[in-house]
């Protein structure tokens, strides 16, 4: 006898979920790489990369923004990156799940997230138009609109 599978994908899904599954289990991996970049390097390795960066760029790393920023580099900042940073990717791995299993609370999750960054995006290619301004709000309005398209659905 056959076993049976344990995935019983909903037939009204789209069948681009498991893309933006992946795309999103991507971004949660990086996030995670992210968070043990911060612990491993600590605060005196990105005080002195600040430092580096802004010698080439002849910024004056006495006062001003460079100063307060090397100055809110600390263990505790750090700390709270790290937690952030944590947060970030286990919401999109939760998310990636959702979407890879069909479920319709991970394309709601999906939809929301990509939503909120769409002003942002828009602004971005209105102060610097460019072709990755593009790429970036046209992938995530795609995004938006797959998930949208699997919600609305599901409805039916």
């Amino acid at each position: 006898m056959e076993a049976q599978s344990q995935y019983n994908p909903d037939p009204h899904a789209h069948p681009g979920l498991h893309a933006i599954a992946v795309f999103e289990a991507a971004k949660g991996l990086v996030a995670l790489l992210a968070a043990v970049g911060l612990v491993w390097a600590g605060p005196a390795v990105l005080q002195h990369a600040l430092d580096g960066l802004a010698a080439k760029l002849h910024l004056n790393p006495s006062h001003g923004p460079v100063a307060s920023l090397l100055r809110g580099i600390n263990p505790e900042s750090i700390g709270i990156a790290v937690a952030v940073t944590l947060a970030y990717a286990l919401m999109r791995f939760v998310e990636a799940w959702g979407l890879w299993q069909a479920k319709a609370w991970g394309s709601w999750l999906g939809c929301i997230g990509a939503a909120v960054y769409l002003p942002f995006e828009l602004y971005a290619l209105i102060r610097r138009p460019g072709w990755l301004e593009v790429a970036v709000l046209t992938i995530n309005l795609l995004v938006v609109w797959i998930l949208g398209r699997d919600l609305a659905k599901r409805r039916r």
